[in-house]
């Protein structure tokens, strides 16, 4: 999916006015070059929501406020109150609920906490539930700038940060860590840790702020790790199938020759090719 401006109508030969334009979000499929233009928004929606694509052609677009909801069968969109403590940071759809964290902490000490809403409860009076057990203990608090990504399959989400070295505000990070949340048993388990040669090589060797120089991105059990200073290439994990040799952990790896320029990869995103997936 991207935003695009509407086409002007044909008569028009006036700039569109910046402060009350409008965007169009599209969903394509470049192998089929074929694509479809959904009812158009406010530009604001293109500059703070965040966009999650279902397979079945649903759109969900979340704000810090509001949600959007689109169904093709209807070419309208929906729009519900959030009612979430903050603005959901990095949610995911799978299956028939998405998952986001919130911070629920103060000014000067962000604490994440992890929340989930089907989509059917979307606007309902139910709405979202905050999702915590006693045994995950300090789960959300050993990381720094956590974010999630779905994992490998359809039960397992992936949370992604920086491995603080104290519960100090300002502690320094020692690596890059991956926590895995099986949705079944609402359990959490180490799924790798970076090496220490390649968090190295971002200027994570336990300099405060270190993690701040990675940016993460990935979905369905793989993760890409960029920074400025590691220039034409990205760090990967990919994750193994639970039960396979190595007890379902994952594998790192240098992928390298990625076009880029000073500032290494802007932003990344995964794009599962498919000839069937008809936006």
């Amino acid at each position: 999916s991207l935003w695009a401006d509407p086409a002007p109508p044909p008569a028009s030969t006036a700039a569109p006015d910046p402060k009350h334009s409008s965007k169009s979000l599209v969903l394509c499929n470049p192998l089929t070059r074929s694509y479809r233009a959904l009812p158009q928004l406010g530009s604001a929606w293109s500059r703070h929501g965040t966009v999650l694509a279902a397979p079945t052609g649903h759109v969900l677009l979340l704000a810090e406020l509001a949600a959007l909801w689109y169904n093709p069968g209807s070419f309208q969109w929906l729009t519900f109150s959030l009612n979430l403590p903050s603005k959901p940071r990095s949610p995911v759809l799978v299956a028939d609920a998405v998952y986001a964290l919130c911070d629920v902490g103060s000014p000067w000490r962000s604490q994440w906490k992890l929340f989930s809403c089907r989509l059917r409860e979307l606007g309902g009076p139910r709405g979202w539930d905050r999702l915590e057990k006693h045994e995950w203990g300090d789960v959300f608090d050993i990381l720094k700038r956590p974010r999630l990504i779905r994992g490998r399959g359809e039960g397992r989400i992936l949370m992604v940060g920086g491995l603080r070295s104290s519960f100090a505000v300002d502690a320094p990070c020692s690596t890059v860590l991956i926590l895995r949340l099986d949705l079944g048993t609402l359990a959490w388990d180490e799924a790798g840790r970076m090496p220490l040669e390649m968090y190295r090589c971002f200027g994570g060797s336990g300099a405060p702020g270190g993690t701040n120089k990675v940016k993460v991105f990935g979905g369905y059990g793989r993760v890409w790790f960029s920074g400025k200073k590691v220039r034409g290439k990205l760090v990967m994990w990919e994750e193994e199938e639970v039960g396979k040799s190595g007890g379902g952990g994952g594998k790192w790896r240098w992928v390298d020759g990625v076009p880029g320029y000073g500032d290494g990869v802007y932003r990344g995103f995964v794009f599962n090719a498919e000839l069937a997936a008809v936006p």
